[in-house]
């Protein structure tokens, strides 16, 4: 999960926007609009983030696509302290 968690969140361009999702996803769940919104970027960004974040089991989704919510998977609430070491160094 560590090397996931510095590939997803470091290693690539996207990696601050995935950091402020999570976060933001950790401070309470909340579907694609509302981050959107609240993290002032454009949905299609917010999607695409969610996706590999989804893809590589750091956020989990609940209910239907459209309304979907968000919030960190089960994996990345066990290694929280690497998830916290990690958007130390990104932010």
């Amino acid at each position: 999960m560590e090397a996931v968690l510095w590939y997803v969140l470091t290693g690539t361009r996207g990696g601050p926007n995935r950091a402020r999702i999570l976060r933001a996803l950790d401070a309470r769940p909340r579907n694609a609009n509302q981050l959107a919104e609240d993290l002032d970027l454009d949905y299609k960004t917010i999607r695409h983030h969610l996706d590999v974040l989804t893809d590589n089991d750091v956020v989990q989704k609940s209910g239907d696509d459209y309304g979907a919510v968000y919030l960190p998977s089960e994996r990345a609430r066990s290694n929280w302290g690497t998830v916290e070491d990690v958007l130390e160094k990104v932010e």
